[in-house]
């Protein structure tokens, strides 16, 4: 608007040269158009009521009506682009044509004529101007909507997917991984019961792995209960989640665990685990427990595992290995494992990379966990928290050292 009245005042101060001084009334007229337009920018309707006003004083009173018609032409292009109602756009063009065919009465038929096709210009080009932005305008907010439509729709067709998904796992993990792992439980449980005279070591076995199939059971019932409702239970800590503080505490009782399995674990974990992210946190955890259970499976009970976890510039360096004595092949469920695959991409999701592989006779797995990017920190949801512990570990016969390769869980 400022600009379209500065370009009025130099038609009025620059084109003098072409046609006579504008007089006192012209400027004073021309001043109220300047005046009226920025005042009421954001009200169109009320500005093309004063602008054509204006006009029809100035048809009365001067010669020049170009700042008073351009004024008022403006005027109506932002009526014509801005009111909600179509009748609001028709009504404001008849009161401008009105206005402008007042300059035409008393004159000849021909100057008539002449004035109804000036209109063309002066009404017509903003007004089809006008209905043009208009119509763009509407067609972008329609493209808009079905393009935002459309995603709504492919959202909830995902949710849908995923929602059937977690529903086929989680009566898998009901229907048949749960079943066997009670009836392994109960079974453990009767055979404690009918044997009371065991060994007291034979007896502390039994309840390690029926203490170890009844902590089992409660996790898959919790992921169960995940898979069918993740809104449910997302605050359940013990789940997503592990304490901070806790973490420490929870490694040594891993590692209780494979020494009761009769694995020889030497571990070097540094306190400041303590002081981790939750997420972090769990992901060394469930590395942990994986890689000692395979220690177990794999190396036998005769081996010697090293545990090393340590935090450094907040990136935590973590590392088993063991020696491999005692090895034994085991044998691998039809269709291979996932412990591997599932601890690489534990690690993967945080940023990091897995490292497994042959070490002399025996296994090395290891990873650095990065600090977590503030905009970008993995959700701890990511993690699967259905993890083998490692005294559940089968004991079988052992035979000589040699490579071996981890049975993934």
């Amino acid at each position: 608007m400022v600009l379209l009245d500065l370009s009025g005042v130099g038609y009025l101060v620059i084109g003098t040269q072409a046609r006579p001084t504008p007089t006192d009334t012209q400027w004073i007229l021309a001043v109220l158009a300047f005046a009226v337009a920025p005042v009421f920018h954001r009200r169109p309707l009320v500005n093309l009521v004063m602008q054509a006003a204006l006009l029809a004083v100035a048809i009365t009173l001067i010669d020049d009506l170009t700042i008073n018609q351009v004024g008022a032409s403006w005027a109506l292009l932002e009526v014509t682009m801005r009111a909600h109602r179509a009748r609001t756009i028709w009504l404001a063009t008849g009161l401008l044509i009105v206005v402008d065919l007042t300059d035409s009465i008393g004159d000849p038929v021909d100057r008539i004529v002449s004035g109804v096709f000036g209109l063309i210009v002066e009404v017509g080009v903003p007004v089809l101007l006008g209905l043009v932005i208009r119509t763009n305008r509407e067609l972008g907010r329609q493209a808009l909507e079905r393009a935002a439509a459309e995603q709504r729709r492919h959202e909830s067709e995902n949710r849908a997917a995923r929602a059937d998904e977690r529903s086929a796992i989680a009566r898998e993990l009901h229907d048949v991984v749960a079943h066997h792992v009670a009836s392994m439980v109960l079974r453990v449980g009767v055979a404690r019961h009918v044997l009371p005279d065991l060994d007291p070591r034979v007896g502390e076995v039994f309840d390690d792995v029926h203490g170890t199939g009844t902590a089992a059971l409660a996790d898959l019932r919790q992921l169960v209960a995940v898979l069918r409702n993740p809104d449910g239970v997302r605050g359940d800590a013990a789940l997503t989640a592990i304490e901070p503080s806790a973490l420490p505490s929870a490694l040594g009782a891993a590692v209780d665990r494979a020494r009761q399995a009769g694995v020889t674990v030497e571990a070097d974990i540094d306190p400041g685990v303590g002081s981790l992210d939750a997420v972090r946190g769990l992901a060394v955890l469930r590395l942990t427990q994986e890689a000692l259970t395979n220690v177990a499976k794999h190396a036998g009970p005769s081996a010697l595992a090293r545990l090393s976890v340590s935090v450094d510039d907040g990136a935590v360096h973590w590392e088993v290995s063991d020696n491999g004595r005692g090895w034994a092949p085991t044998a691998v469920p039809p269709g291979g494992g996932h412990g591997i695959t599932g601890m690489r991409e534990r690690v993967e999701v945080l940023d990091g990379r897995l490292e497994a592989g042959p070490t002399g006779a025996g296994w090395r797995v290891r990873t650095v966990l990065p600090v977590p990017a503030p905009a970008a920190t993995p959700t701890a949801s990511s993690a699967s928290p259905a993890v083998t512990p490692a005294s559940s570990a089968p004991r079988g016969p052992r035979a000589s050292a040699g490579p071996h390769a981890p049975e993934p869980a």
